[in-house]
């Protein structure tokens, strides 16, 4: 059982310029007390700046939130922009993530990743871009309807709450989420989906892309094998959107489902994405 479940998470200032701050009211609750040496609470926001290496990673700002009292929480995280000098030109504009993560006495509990889409602001420089990016004329859109949440088993006060294996392998992280906990609804919205579908039911190229099981594209081109929807740590990747979709949906990240994205998929991620962008 967690301590502390993550309740919801609001992208206060989106769409934005891509030089503005990153804003998020987080709301979590917190069960029990927890120990006075270890209280705090540590937030990460990271900004996956390449689709091909983890170099272009950046970690926005982390905040240490604390003593946590027992109740429910909230409070604004703000972290600067992205350092465009460490991301890659033709990696600046088109569709990226960024992580946002807490971890309790250095043990990770809980991952939420957005997609963000980076374009111009005018149609002009959509349709031409200049060679050298523009900063200044570039807009994000974080995609802030459809977050993916991924909970970890972690030990927390007590043996007795550590897993069983600790560091725990989680093949089953998350496989059940409480109705009440952020990211419970869209995991059940998305079995229906799966259900009315059948199995016989044909995929469109482009329409939904799953991420799970896509190589990195420096590692591995072939496409033709059979994509799973669930990764062997038993996270849900992110799944791709149309382009539609990205730039009509604002404001509360309040949708949600089961993620992990580790070091491999979120590049995978990124690529997909790109390619569904690209195609639509």
């Amino acid at each position: 059982m967690s301590v502390v479940s993550l309740l919801g998470v609001k992208v206060v200032n989106n769409p934005a310029k891509f030089t503005d701050k990153y804003e998020f009211e987080i709301t979590f609750e917190c069960l029990e007390a927890l120990e006075k040496d270890v209280a705090d609470l540590e937030w990460k926001l990271t900004y996956v700046g390449s689709a091909t290496s983890d170099q272009y990673d950046q970690e926005l700002d982390s905040l240490l939130v604390g003593p946590v009292p027992v109740g429910v929480n909230k409070f604004l995280f703000e972290a600067d922009a992205p350092n465009t000098s460490r991301i890659p030109d033709a990696d600046i504009l088109g569709v990226t993530v960024v992580l946002l993560t807490c971890a309790y006495d250095g043990r990770e509990f809980v991952r939420v990743g957005y997609y963000v889409n980076n374009e111009y602001d005018s149609d002009e420089l959509n349709a031409e871009p200049p060679v050298k990016p523009v900063i200044e004329r570039v807009k994000r859109n974080v995609l802030a309807e459809k977050p993916r949440v991924t909970r970890f088993a972690i030990k927390w006060d007590s043996e007795a709450s550590a897993p069983a294996e600790f560091p725990p392998e989680q093949p089953e992280a998350d496989l059940v989420a409480d109705g009440e906990e952020y990211g419970a609804d869209e995991a059940d919205e998305d079995a229906a989906e799966q259900g009315s579908q059948g199995e016989g039911a044909a995929k469109v190229p482009g329409e939904d892309a799953e991420m799970a099981g896509v190589e990195r594209e420096h590692e591995n081109g072939d496409n033709g094998q059979e994509e799973e929807d669930m990764s062997d740590d038993g996270s849900v990747d992110i799944e791709g959107e149309s382009e539609d979709e990205l730039e009509e949906e604002e404001g509360e990240g309040v949708d949600d489902d089961a993620m992990e994205v580790d070091e491999a998929e979120k590049r995978a991620g990124v690529s997909a994405a790109k390619s569904i962008f690209v195609a639509s």
